[in-house]
């Protein structure tokens, strides 16, 4: 079979890659300029293949990303779930907060999925994150709604889970597809490790047209330097501040603690949470240690 074909990476591990396309699956090779173009192609690529050759062919081309994250190495999301417990673990909000910002700097929609309300309520959960741009899920399993709306909301995208162990991640995954249970069950047993520490990184199909990535835990989901936010960009993650652009009195006001500052002066008034304030000033004081010009090099 000549010609060429798109595809969708969903998987890459060590130089070998398996692709979904029309006419099925293909486990593939790259092309040797990616390495030299310092290119590594990554699940969730869109992706050209060449040389078809009964199920084997040879991914030729990447086409552009939309975005992409570095580790796990995921390219063009719509969706990065962020599962929390209301406890046992309770949830770490500044690090649910760091990664919200991410997703909303690459152009992610951030999801917080909430676990284990039966055993404790905590509905301030929800009133600090009213405003932050994320979708707020309740999930509980006495009410199916609550977990298929995650599932009719994940129809023909391409998803991220990630969450601390213990949060209930694998649960609510498998609530969301039996399927996708006797698939990772089967991974864990071919790699004689653990589901949550798998290097592999692999796209599953969901039923409704959509693809889940079932990511390491908040501990692993890094950013290399270009993904870190410059502190002059920091506010726009944060859609709390977006009503009070342009508000302060001094035009390059970094929302710290400037005198006349609109984004302070909500926080004070209740109008946003301190927890996220204090996570944005946080992620500020990280980024005034970057310097510009090592992110070029």
């Amino acid at each position: 079979m000549s010609g060429c074909i798109e595809g969708l990476l969903l998987k890459a591990v060590g130089g070998l890659y398996t692709a979904e396309t029309p006419s099925g699956i293909f486990e593939c090779k790259a092309r040797g300029i990616f390495r030299k173009q310092n290119i590594s192609p990554c699940a969730g690529d869109r992706v050209i293949l060449t040389d078809i050759d009964g199920g084997t062919a040879v991914v030729d081309k990447i086409l552009p990303r939309k975005n992409s994250i570095i580790r796990p190495p995921l390219a063009n999301l719509d969706y990065m779930v962020f599962v929390i417990s209301t406890c046992e673990p309770a949830p770490n909000l500044t690090l649910l907060d760091k990664f919200l910002a991410i997703a909303e700097y690459k152009g992610i929609k951030g999801v917080i999925a909430v676990t284990k309300i039966d055993l404790q309520k905590n509905s301030s959960l929800v009133d600090i994150y009213k405003n932050s741009g994320a979708e707020f899920i309740e999930v509980d399993y006495e009410n199916a709604a609550s977990y298929m709306r995650l599932y009719d909301m994940l129809a023909g995208k391409v998803s991220a889970f990630t969450g601390n162990t213990g949060v209930g991640k694998s649960t609510l995954l498998n609530h969301i597809s039996s399927e996708l249970e006797i698939k990772t069950g089967e991974i864990s047993k071919k790699l004689g490790r653990g589901r949550h520490t798998t290097r592999a990184v692999e796209l599953y199909r969901l039923e409704n047209g959509g693809y889940i990535a079932d990511t390491p835990g908040f501990s692993t989901f890094e950013t290399q330097k270009y993904d870190i936010i410059l502190k002059g960009e920091l506010a726009g993650c944060f859609p709390e501040f977006r009503e009070y652009e342009g508000k302060c009195r001094f035009p390059d006001c970094a929302h710290i603690k400037e005198k006349g500052c609109a984004v302070l002066k909500a926080v004070e008034s209740g109008l946003i949470p301190v927890s996220r304030h204090n996570s944005y000033a946080e992620m500020y004081e990280e980024a005034k240690q970057i310097k510009e010009w090592e992110l070029k090099q």
